[in-house]
C-alpha cells in the first residue's frame, strides 16, 4: 500500500506525462486514505481547473483553506482558481485575506 506521498508523487508524474484524468483519479484516492492531505486538495484545486470542472476545483481550494487557514499561499490559490473560473468578488476576497496573513507572518516593522 503506497502512502499519500508517494501516491501524491505519482499522481504529479501522471499529470506530467499528459494524463490528467488519471492524475485526478489518482488524488482522489488519495483522499480516501487521508481525507485531510492538503498537497492532494491543493493540486485537485488546480488539475480540475485545467479540465474545466470550476466548480470542483473551488471545492477544493477551499478545502486547502479549511485545513491550513494560517497559510497565506492557501488563500493565493483560493483567488487565483476563483479568478481562472470567474469568481471576481471571492478571489478577491481570498486575495486580500492571503495579504492579510503575509503581514501577520512579518510581522510590524
Amino acid at each position: 500500500m503506497s502512502s499519500p506521498d508517494e501516491m501524491y508523487d505519482e499522481a504529479v508524474s501522471l499529470k506530467e506525462s499528459g494524463d490528467l484524468d488519471a492524475a485526478v483519479a489518482k488524488l482522489k484516492s488519495i483522499l480516501e486514505v487521508d481525507e485531510k492531505h492538503i498537497f492532494t486538495h491543493s493540486a485537485l484545486a488546480v488539475f480540475l481547473q485545467k479540465m474545466g470542472n470550476n466548480e470542483e476545483a473551488i471545492i477544493h481550494a477551499q478545502k486547502v483553506v479549511e485545513l491550513d487557514p494560517e497559510d497565506s499561499f492557501s488563500y493565493t490559490q483560493l483567488s487565483v482558481i476563483c479568478q481562472r473560473c470567474g469568481l471576481i468578488q471571492e478571489a478577491e476576497d481570498a486575495m486580500a485575506k492571503a495579504r492579510t496573513l503575509e503581514g501577520n507572518d512579518h510581522g510590524h516593522h
